[in-house]
């Protein structure tokens, strides 16, 4: 058999269908391998990168992982961003780069490429990977494989990559004789697993009066969503999702406090910030949980922090925060022993505190429905109303993923996805290609900001090609509004490289869809949203819903670094806002 023939057999036998591959002089005999297996189809997008975010929203998508295929040089090196994503976010997929052939490699010459379009790609690649190799040795192919394989999905998954000389991709193997990989044995963590803990959690439960529990994506990466719901449920715990869990509830659910941190509503922020336990499950509770300083982050609670990857928890006293309980170990382990827990928490006063927050600080209020212009909330509010459940929604970085996050009313069977910690402007179109592919039953929503489509626009073509039904929502400002905040908070709102009077180039979005063979909706005021929404929603194929957004709107509330994430902008009344704090007021929120 030929080599990679056997590699394409290997993706097949593990269930991929889809393989993104952008071909080139090292990686068309993978390709014709794929072309030649039984149940996988080759997906050619525009672009390497989003090849890679293909692949990644794919694996997301399925919860298992994807493949994307590149060539040597600028084909390999074009995947790195998409790899970021999924290396930050604890993404499984399979990168299968071409090489130059082996005799042509530069080695230990000293010279910088010897074979046309040589690039080090593993030397690039491995902080970004759980694994990267080289098949120099052909009878290495199932090792390396089943190797990568086992450590993109197991422990803390991750993107792996393997590279592949062309001369190596042409040679015949025999199969049987082939070495595997024998998977080692999981050693002792460095901090205590749930076993251990859980006498403690269980009586710090008992003594709580305001418990949090702070759901991450890594709830999602477990498989263990339906058994973290059962366990709040059992036990009546409040849950503030971080962006990557923000689906785990609906948003009508009592239990449902709604998504904190930086870009989070005010609400949610009042109620993690003055909680008396914190458990936190599958989250890194990265600064934009946090806030910053970090030890701002819930002061006045207990903190219990479950995560797999011992890193993540050793980095906090670094930074001055003192997690009470650290707990090593994996959700599909630690959910079982935490349902054990049968005893539920008092907790009614506490969630009517909630809900009074809630109703007090609405996301989206009355009057901004009595705007004449799109107002971005209220354009989520609608999205919330129209969308159906199920639907797989991909969004893409900047205000557009922060209202999403603040204002969609998520309903069960809605799954919201985004590339949560390398945010890269345009992953979202090539993850919807990729999430549609994967679940081609379930309807496909794709929300993007002006700046973010145009780094990937040229997959409009790749969604028209499959005849793929997406629905992509542009939030059409003529800029990124983003940015634009950070320069009115910094830097006098002077608007350079973020506006087009500081320099930005936007096309006529309609204009390009239409070339690429998509319909178009154009929507310009509140009042068009309901209608224009829904029936753009209803058309058959790939559609356009340009949705023009004045310029000046910003992510409110917000927090504006070194303040609690408690004090968002617009800043409450001194006298209003203190008497909201359960726990004492940091100096710097004492005064405006």
């Amino acid at each position: 058999m030929k080599l990679s023939d056997y590699i394409a057999r290997f993706l097949a036998e593990r269930g991929i269908r889809h393989v993104f591959a952008v071909s080139g002089g090292a990686s068309l005999h993978l390709i014709h391998s794929l072309d030649a297996v039984e149940g996988i189809t080759f997906v050619c997008p525009q672009h390497e990168q989003a090849g890679a975010m293909a692949a990644d929203g794919y694996a997301r998508t399925r919860g298992a992982p994807g493949a994307a295929v590149a060539t040597s040089g600028p084909g390999a090196t074009n995947l790195i961003t998409g790899i970021c994503g999924c290396y930050y976010d604890s993404v499984p997929v399979l990168f299968l780069t071409g090489q130059v052939a082996t005799f042509r490699m530069a080695a230990d010459t000293g010279v910088r490429q010897i074979g046309f379009q040589e690039t080090p790609i593993l030397d690039l690649c491995r902080p970004i990977t759980n694994y990267a190799v080289q098949i120099g040795d052909p009878s290495r192919i199932r090792y390396e494989l089943e190797k990568a394989w086992h450590l993109a999905t197991h422990g803390r998954p991750g993107p792996v990559l393997i590279d592949v000389p062309d001369n190596v991709q042409r040679m015949e193997i025999d199969p049987q004789a082939l070495t595997g990989f024998v998977p080692p044995q999981p050693g002792q963590g460095a901090f205590g697993g749930m076993a251990e803990a859980l006498p403690t959690v269980r009586d710090w439960l008992r003594a709580s009066h305001r418990p949090v529990v702070v759901a991450g994506w890594g709830l999602h990466l477990a498989g263990v969503a339906d058994a973290f719901r059962a366990w709040v449920e059992a036990l009546r715990l409040p849950v503030a999702p971080t962006w990557g869990a923000a689906d785990i509830l609906p948003a009508g659910h009592p239990l449902y406090v709604g998504t904190f941190g930086t870009h989070g509503c005010r609400h949610a922020n009042f109620a993690v910030q003055n909680a008396d336990l914190i458990i936190s499950l599958g989250s890194r509770l990265d600064t934009k949980s946090t806030g910053s300083p970090i030890t701002t982050f819930a002061r006045g609670a207990r903190k219990v922090v479950v995560d797999i990857d011992a890193d993540e928890l050793r980095k906090f006293a670094a930074f001055g925060l003192h997690i009470d309980l650290p707990v090593q170990d994996d959700l599909r382990e630690a959910l079982p022993l935490l349902a054990g827990l049968d005893t539920p928490c008092d907790s009614t006063a506490w969630l009517q505190t909630i809900a009074g927050w809630r109703a007090a600080y609405p996301v989206c209020p009355r009057e901004w429905r009595d705007e004449v212009a799109v107002n971005p909330y209220v354009l989520v509010e609608r999205l919330s109303e129209l969308l159906p459940a199920p639907c797989n929604l991909y969004i893409d970085t900047g205000c557009g993923i922060a209202w999403m996050m603040q204002a969609f009313r998520v309903r069960t069977g809605q799954r919201l996805f985004h590339d949560f910690n390398n945010t890269a402007m345009g992953w979202a179109l090539p993850a919807a290609i990729g999430g549609r592919l994967a679940d081609p039953a379930t309807p496909v929503v794709c929300v993007s900001g002006d700046g973010s489509l145009l780094m990937n626009i040229q997959e409009l073509a790749t969604a028209a090609r499959h005849a793929l039904p997406l629905k992509l929502v542009l939030l059409n400002n003529g800029g990124y509004a983003m940015i634009q905040q950070t320069q009115d908070q910094w830097l006098g709102s002077r608007y350079l490289a973020s506006s087009v009077e500081g320099g930005l180039a936007f096309p006529d979005f309609d204009a390009v869809a239409r070339g690429f063979g998509w319909e178009v909706r154009h929507l310009r005021r509140n009042d068009q949203l309901q209608s224009g929404l829904r029936d753009a929603l209803a058309l058959p194929g790939p559609v356009l819903i340009n949705v023009e957004i004045p310029a000046a709107h910003r992510v409110t509330p917000q927090v504006k670094f070194g303040r609690p994430n408690e004090d968002s902008e617009p800043l409450l009344p001194r006298g209003e806002f203190l008497a909201n704090m359960i726990v004492p007021a940091l100096e710097v929120s004492q005064k405006e």
